[in-house]
């Protein structure tokens, strides 16, 4: 019988644990992340019995330091193989993991698993503006709602109390989202036009929002939902394939989203949205599809958390 991927030596001892982090945070050695130090030769591993598992010093600055310094690990307490733990149930979770549930498997508090949760939030969150698509190649634009807005008054008919996310989706790619903190639908222009590569063609419902785009981009075609179409075929060929316009991967996108949002989470106020659209971008960009399993998911995550710094009292800011 195959042994569980949480029984590995990784995510139940400690120095195995610390090891791994570093391996993939300093591939090429300890860098100090106090002075920016990266000689090795001026940088020992600290092993008394006081020394907490992987400190080092510093002999150029003459301070101390972990692989946690810097990172959304910092000044936590939590062992780094339940951190490994924590992280590898969020990516392999395809709606993601609630805290109570983290807490009940890690054995932690609630307290401690809904931070924990937030900094691997942080950790996931896409740094950058990097153009999609390009190329010809075609991305889907599209937006939905959810929640209800902080300083809303009850909510009624339509969509004014509720939160409005963008997100756009490179077809056979990565996806990106945006909670429009205050914006109007009309004020996407500048995020689409920041975010997708003048060559790539748009595909979007028939939105006035979107009128502009045709003179932005390749090209800009579009779906009327209300008439019910949901996809036509232009004759063309995009890579080899029948080139077909439709907004069904984003809303593919958001179906995902939103069974985690309100099938896990049940509830997220609206300055945490953000965190969360990250998580489920991360996950859409590095799905399977695209040759990525959940251990290598797992370790792109744990790439993402340098320069991240994310305290508990910011968290609730």
């Amino acid at each position: 019988m195959a042994n569980s991927i949480l029984s590995g030596k990784v995510l139940q001892n400690e120095a195995a644990a610390i090891a791994w982090v570093e391996a993939r945070v300093w591939p090429e050695g300890p860098v100090c992340p106090h002075c920016g130090n990266c000689n090795g030769d001026k940088i020992g591993k600290l092993t008394g019995k006081t020394a907490r598992p992987g400190l080092r010093k510093c002999y150029e600055c003459r301070k101390q330091f972990t692989v946690k310094v810097g990172t959304v690990f910092e000044d936590s307490h939590v062992p780094m193989h339940l951190w490994l733990q924590a992280i590898y149930l969020l990516c392999s979770s395809k709606k993601g993991i609630s805290s109570n549930q983290l807490s009940r498997t890690l054995g932690v508090t609630l307290k401690t698993a809904w931070f924990m949760s937030h900094r691997i939030r942080e950790a996931m969150r896409f740094v950058g503006v990097a153009p999609m698509g390009g190329g010809g190649e075609v991305v889907e634009s599209d937006e939905t709602y959810i929640g209800r807005r902080e300083g809303v008054g009850r909510p009624r008919a339509g969509s004014y109390h509720k939160n409005v996310v963008l997100t756009l989706v490179e077809r056979g790619g990565s996806a990106r989202s945006f909670h429009l903190d205050g914006q109007a639908i009309s004020d996407i222009m500048p995020i689409v036009k920041a975010n997708v590569a003048k060559d790539s063609r748009m595909n979007t419902d028939e939105g006035p929002h979107y009128n502009d785009l045709k003179k932005e981009f390749l090209e800009h075609k579009t779906v009327n939902h209300k008439a019910d179409e949901y996809a036509w075929h232009t004759g063309d060929y995009v890579d080899g394939k029948p080139y077909v316009v439709t907004t069904n991967t984003v809303e593919g996108y958001y179906s995902i989203f939103k069974r985690g949002m309100k099938g896990v989470y049940q509830h997220c106020k609206e300055k945490h949205l953000h965190r969360y659209l990250a998580e489920f971008d991360f996950r859409y960009s590095n799905r399977i599809r695209l040759g990525v399993d959940d251990v290598e998911r797992t370790e792109r995550a744990v790439k993402g958390i340098v320069g991240k710094r994310l305290t508990y009292r910011t968290s609730h800011i």
